[in-house]
């Protein structure tokens, strides 16, 4: 049964999962995401409230075409923020740490090769190595990467010109570590066998949250398919409850979860594919309920595709806004 916390526990509790001190108050949320013009590389888009986003940098690439993949932003334990990526298109497969004190200044970091991301039958693909995000849990002092692998050599199963084969033999795996450096090897993450991807791993209130994109295509056999579901576990490695029912409509995948400004709750993000528009939903901790917001209530870069949000402090919201300038979005007009 869904018991009812006071807003200011919620708030508390928001903050300090991601990694963001109660005295550390949220000053607003970036949001690093790839285009629909241009997948796989970095651009920027900033909102106050997390709700009405414009975009930085005049909507040009904030990183050169060095780095690929789906940006996903982990703030470590000594504040250092973490940009996981991948070689490039024809380079070694490979993840590539990207890392920055500030959010506008990135360097390379730590590198994993591809043959890491195999286990038994299941190899990730290349060049996108499963897009792996990255968790840093403080009670246990590790990092947690989570990607998505599928079988190799399957026949094909065409759906609606989409190979399913491929998307309904994914499952998700993860890694440990305590440097980014040297990593556990990989175990599947959950126990039960559904085909999942985009998962990432939230923490509140010492509990553990997997939200994940339910991979099987939909079905009246399984109405839940191509959707956004939430499983919870006392550790980042299982065991998982059940998923519960679907967060988004079906065919939405890539979500990104942040702390609403004013400490009521969560908003969760998610993606019509491919690049239609973004969902959100809201729920006043990530165990629920969530329900789904009107699409006039917040304001998306329209040219926005996955990525990842995550609270900032007032002194960096001011330093991204004077470093790369901000253009404002305009709000979609009622019909």
């Amino acid at each position: 049964m869904f018991r009812k916390l006071p807003p200011l526990l919620i708030a508390f509790l928001a903050l300090a999962s991601l990694k963001l001190t109660a005295d550390e108050k949220i000053g607003g949320y970036l949001f690093a995401h790839m285009t629909k013009t241009d997948y796989g590389h970095l651009y920027y888009s900033i909102s106050k409230d997390g709700l009405f986003w414009n975009a930085l940098n005049n909507g040009e690439l904030i990183l050169d075409e060095s780095y690929q993949g789906h940006p996903e932003i982990c703030k470590g334990p000594d504040g250092t923020y973490w940009l996981v990526g991948v070689g490039p298109r024809g380079t070694t497969p490979r993840m590539i740490l990207w890392k920055s004190k500030d959010l506008v200044k990135w360097e390379k970091g730590p590198e994993l090769l591809g043959d890491r991301f195999v286990f038994g039958e299941r190899k990730a693909r290349a060049p996108s190595l499963g897009a792996p995000k990255l968790f840093y849990d403080d009670a246990s002092e590790l990092f947690y990467l989570t990607y998505h692998a599928t079988k190799r050599d399957l026949e094909p199963l065409m759906v609606d010109n989409v190979n399913e084969a491929i998307w309904s033999n994914m499952r998700t795996f993860v890694m440990t570590s305590k440097d980014l450096r040297k990593w556990s090897d990989p175990q599947r993450l959950f126990q039960w066998d559904y085909a999942t991807i985009d998962v990432i791993i939230r923490e509140e209130r010492g509990r553990y949250y997997a939200i994940i994109k339910d991979e099987l295509y939909p079905s009246y056999e399984w109405p839940t398919g191509k959707s956004i579901r939430i499983c919870a576990s006392d550790s980042p490695l299982g065991p998982w409850t059940q998923p519960g029912p679907p967060i988004s409509p079906n065919y939405h995948e890539a979500p990104t979860v942040i702390p609403k400004a004013d400490g009521k709750g969560w908003l969760m993000y998610h993606e019509q594919y491919p690049g239609v528009q973004y969902g959100l939903s809201t729920a006043p901790t990530l165990n629920g309920p969530w329900y789904n917001q009107w699409i006039h209530t917040y304001n998306v870069v329209p040219e926005a595709r996955h990525g990842c949000m995550i609270p900032i402090s007032q002194e960096e919201y001011d330093r991204l806004v004077e470093t790369f300038g901000i253009t404002e979005t305009p709000i979609q007009e009622l019909p």
